[in-house]
C-alpha cells in the first residue's frame, strides 16, 4: 500500500472520521457519491468499491453493470461543512472488474489526454474564474438577494458573508483562492481559484461547486451555476486561464520578448481557435448555455483572440509585473456548469493539435468585435460560435479530434444524451411564445 494510502488510514483513525465519501462524476459532470465506514476503507483502497454502473448516466449497460470506484488517496480531504461528525472524501477512478480503466469515466478521459501531453514533455496548468448566483430559493422565478454590481460591497453586496464562509471552506479543503467579488449581475458572484495542474483543478471545480451549494443551504438560500438564469443580465461563465510547462519552464513565455506569447503559445491559441466550434458542445453543454452566448452581454460569441480584449474568445492577459513567465491564455466561452474533466480534455487536445501541426495564429481581433458589422466580420474571416446546442452538436459530431479526445464511448454517449436534451427542448412551449403569440394569433 502507498504512503498516501497509509496516511489516509492513519488520519481516519486519529481524527475519528465517521464516514468516507467516494466521489466520481457521470458523463454530464454530476457528482456521485458512495459512503463507506472506516472498517471498509482499507479494502476500498486496495481493491476498489463495487457499484452498479448501469445506474450512472453514460456508464455501463445492464449486462455490464459491475464496476469499481477506486479511491485516489492523494485527494483525501475532510469536509469542513459537516460539523456534527467528521466526514472525509476522496475522488475515484472508475475501473472494470478486470482492473482496466473504464473509458467512460470523465476523470479517466482527462488523465488519458494529460498523459498524451506528458509524452510530449508538457504539463497542463489551469486557473478558473467561477461565476454563480445566489437566489432566495430554487423556484422557477429567481429571487435575487441584492441589486449589487461589479465589485460592489455593502450594503448592496449582502452575500459577502456567504463568500467568506465559502472561501474558508475551500481553503480548509486545500483549495487556495486568489480573490472573490460581486459580479455584474444582481446576486451574481465570482471566486477565482489559484492555478494548479489540470487534474487537480478538475477535482477542485467539482469540490468548489458543492462547497458553494452547501454553504448556501446552511444560510437558507440557494446557489446555482445555471449559465443564464436572469433574462436581462449577464450569465455565469468559467473563464479558464491555461498554460503549459516543461519542467519548471512556462513554454507560453517568450525567450526573446518578456511578457509576450512564445511560438508554442501562439500555436496553442491557434489550435483553440480552429477547433472552438467543435469544442463548444462540451464547454457549453446545456440548452441554457446558448442563452448566455448572445450579443449584448460580456460572453464571447466570435472566434477571435486579442491582448486584453474582453470581446475575444481567447484573451492573452498582461503578464504580472516582474514575472514575465506568468504568461497565459484565457479561454472565455465555457460556463461554470460544464463538466470540468471533459472541458479541459478537449481544450488540451485542441491546443496540442495546434502545436503538433504547426497552426499559424491569425492577426488578433481589431478592437471590439461586437461593434463590427456582419459584412466587416465576414471580410475579416471571423467565425461565430454555435448559436444553439443543436448546432454545437453538429460541429462536435463532425470532429475526429473531439472523438479522439473524448474516446469513442464518451463521444457517442454524450452526443446521444445531448440530442435527447435538444429534442425535449424543441417540444417545449415557452412563456415567451405564449405571451407573444397567444394573444394575437
Amino acid at each position: 500500500m502507498s504512503r498516501q494510502a497509509d496516511y489516509v488510514l492513519r488520519t481516519v483513525q486519529e481524527r475519528g472520521i465517521r464516514f468516507i465519501r467516494l466521489w466520481f462524476t457521470d458523463v454530464q459532470g454530476f457528482l456521485k457519491s458512495v459512503s463507506i465506514s472506516p472498517q471498509e476503507l482499507e479494502t476500498a483502497l486496495e481493491e476498489g468499491m463495487t457499484f452498479d454502473g448501469s445506474a450512472i448516466d453514460g456508464y455501463a449497460r445492464l449486462q455490464e453493470a459491475d464496476m469499481l470506484a477506486v479511491p485516489d488517496p492523494s485527494t483525501f480531504q475532510i469536509l469542513p461543512w459537516r460539523r456534527d461528525e467528521q466526514v472525509a472524501r476522496m475522488f475515484c477512478d472508475i475501473s472494470m472488474p478486470d482492473g482496466s480503466a473504464f473509458a467512460g469515466d470523465p476523470r479517466t478521459v482527462l488523465k488519458r489526454n494529460l498523459r498524451k501531453a506528458a509524452d510530449k514533455g508538457f504539463t497542463f496548468f489551469v486557473a478558473p474564474e467561477l461565476e454563480y448566483f445566489y437566489f432566495a430559493d430554487a423556484g422557477p422565478e429567481p429571487k435575487v438577494l441584492d441589486r449589487g454590481g461589479y465589485f460592489d460591497l455593502t450594503p448592496l453586496d449582502v452575500a459577502q458573508e456567504y463568500r467568506r464562509v465559502t472561501i474558508n471552506a475551500l481553503e480548509q479543503m486545500g483549495i487556495p483562492v486568489e480573490h472573490s467579488h460581486h459580479e455584474v449581475a444582481p446576486s451574481q458572484h465570482e471566486i477565482i481559484v489559484r492555478y494548479t495542474d489540470a487534474l487537480t483543478m478538475a477535482d477542485n471545480v467539482m469540490s468548489f461547486r458543492l462547497a458553494v451549494k452547501e454553504v448556501a443551504l446552511e444560510h437558507g438560500i440557494y446557489a446555482t451555476f445555471m449559465p443564464k438564469p436572469l433574462e436581462n443580465h449577464d450569465g455565469s461563465g468559467m473563464h479558464l486561464h491555461l498554460s503549459l510547462f516543461q519542467d519548471d519552464k512556462n513554454v507560453f513565455a517568450s525567450d526573446t520578448e518578456p511578457g509576450a506569447l512564445s511560438p508554442t503559445g501562439k500555436a496553442f491559441v491557434a489550435g483553440l481557435l480552429r477547433h472552438a466550434p467543435e469544442m463548444t458542445a462540451v464547454t457549453n453543454q446545456w440548452v441554457n448555455s446558448y442563452k448566455r452566448l448572445v450579443a449584448g452581454f460580456e460572453a464571447p460569441i466570435y472566434v477571435t483572440w486579442g491582448r486584453n480584449n474582453a470581446s475575444a474568445l481567447v484573451r492573452v492577459p498582461t503578464a504580472k509585473k516582474g514575472k514575465p513567465e506568468s504568461v497565459r491564455v484565457e479561454y472565455r466561452s465555457p460556463d461554470s456548469a460544464a463538466n470540468p474533466y471533459l472541458s479541459l480534455s478537449v481544450l488540451l487536445a485542441a491546443g496540442m493539435a495546434g502545436i503538433e501541426n504547426g497552426y499559424e495564429l491569425e492577426n488578433e481581433a481589431p478592437g471590439n468585435v461586437f461593434e463590427l458589422t456582419d459584412k466587416e466580420r465576414r471580410s475579416l474571416g471571423i467565425e461565430r460560435l454555435p448559436e444553439t446546442l443543436s448546432q454545437a452538436l453538429d460541429a462536435l459530431e463532425a470532429s475526429d479530434l473531439m472523438r479522439d479526445a473524448l474516446g469513442e464511448h464518451t463521444f457517442n454517449w454524450f452526443l446521444r444524451n445531448k440530442r435527447k436534451e435538444w429534442e425535449r427542448y424543441q417540444h417545449h412551449v415557452s412563456r415567451f411564445e405564449l405571451e407573444t403569440y397567444l394573444p394575437v394569433l
